[in-house]
């Protein structure tokens, strides 16, 4: 199996994941608390192999074609956040609930979004090229946004800045080894085989990662239903 039919079963990958967890956590429940301490270091990996794919080093080459990434820009930090905002009028109040929408619809995954240009037939290497820039303007403006859009509710989110400093940390880390690595990588031509090789970690990891979700979560998801 090639990457590509590996990616498009992803889907059907998580649901299997999801349901291994359930399964092993309503079996196993003593298993929750070790899932649960094995979610965060997995997640980082997860973001770790994420990062390596985009070439975060070349930010230049991102801007060069104005007209596309004036698009971009425009598509991913004005009308994308407008839709959002109308979203939340819809949700129930719950801070918790909307910052959770707000990480998943302000922040796509870049890994997501390269495979999906390339399976609906876009122009891959342009997506490639301008990934760096749409992750560094995320990280940048999402604070903005949460702020914006759930004012005091903010705060009751993320439960005061005990939350902050392992969010950061979580996505700090991975994205400052991706960086070096990338510097290390371009250092000698043989070593793309690493990255090549990382290319492969993503839906596995992911997989994992919704495993490690599911299994620790049995209980919330047994009081839900």
């Amino acid at each position: 199996m090639n990457r590509l039919a590996l990616e498009r079963r992803q889907v059907w990958l998580y649901l299997a994941a999801i349901a291994a967890g359930l399964a092993l956590g309503t079996a196993l429940p003593a298993t929750a608390p070790v899932f649960e301490r094995l979610l965060w270091p997995v997640l980082a990996l997860l973001l770790y192999a994420t990062f390596v794919q985009v070439p975060l080093l070349h930010l230049r080459e991102a801007v060069r074609d104005h007209r596309f990434v004036a698009a971009v820009l425009l598509g991913n930090f004005v009308l994308m956040p407008a839709f959002v905002w109308l979203l939340l009028a819809w949700l129930p109040a719950d801070p918790a609930l909307r910052l959770g929408v707000l990480l998943v619809l302000l922040v796509p995954c870049t890994d997501w979004f390269i495979t999906f240009t390339q399976l609906g037939g876009g122009d891959t290497p342009r997506a490639i090229a301008v990934t760096p820039l749409n992750l560094l303007l995320q990280l940048l403006l999402l604070p903005l946004y949460a702020w914006l859009m759930l004012g005091d509710a903010l705060a009751v989110a993320l439960d005061s800045a005990r939350v902050l400093a392992p969010a950061a940390a979580l996505i700090g880390l991975p994205l400052a080894a991706a960086a070096a690595s990338e510097r290390w990588i371009e250092t000698h031509r043989e070593r793309a085989r690493w990255r090549e090789r990382l290319a492969w970690a993503p839906v596995p990891l992911l997989a994992l990662v919704v495993f490690l979700i599911a299994g620790a979560q049995v209980d919330a998801v047994r009081t839900m239903g």
